[in-house]
């Protein structure tokens, strides 16, 4: 019976041991590095797009408290179609071609 026991303890100790060399040699091989290395690349894209987007997110607010800071200071309001307008000369164009046309 111990002879049963240590002989099962032996071969689940072998078939462990063999898996492991079988990892350790895929990760190794060409398909195994590209595999890790597209994975890495692929988190590092999520990390940088999770940046942005904090980054974007607190431009956003520091404009707007800069945007609050200068109508209390200056006490002249801010037409709200400048704050956040994603093409901000286009109003300053648009009143150069109305002068222009005048």
């Amino acid at each position: 019976m111990k002879r049963l026991f240590w002989v099962g303890v032996g071969v689940a100790i072998g078939v462990s041991a063999t898996r492991k060399v079988n990892q350790a040699a895929h990760r190794a091989s060409p398909a195994g590095v590209g595999a890790s290395l597209g994975e890495g690349l692929r988190e590092l894209g999520a990390g940088l797009g999770a940046f942005g987007a904090e980054v974007r997110a607190g431009m956003n607010e520091r404009e707007q408290e800069l945007y609050s800071l200068v109508e209390d200071t200056t006490e002249i309001p801010i037409r709200p179609a400048m704050v956040g307008d994603p093409d901000p000369g286009r109003h300053a164009r648009a009143a150069r071609r109305g002068a222009a046309g005048r």
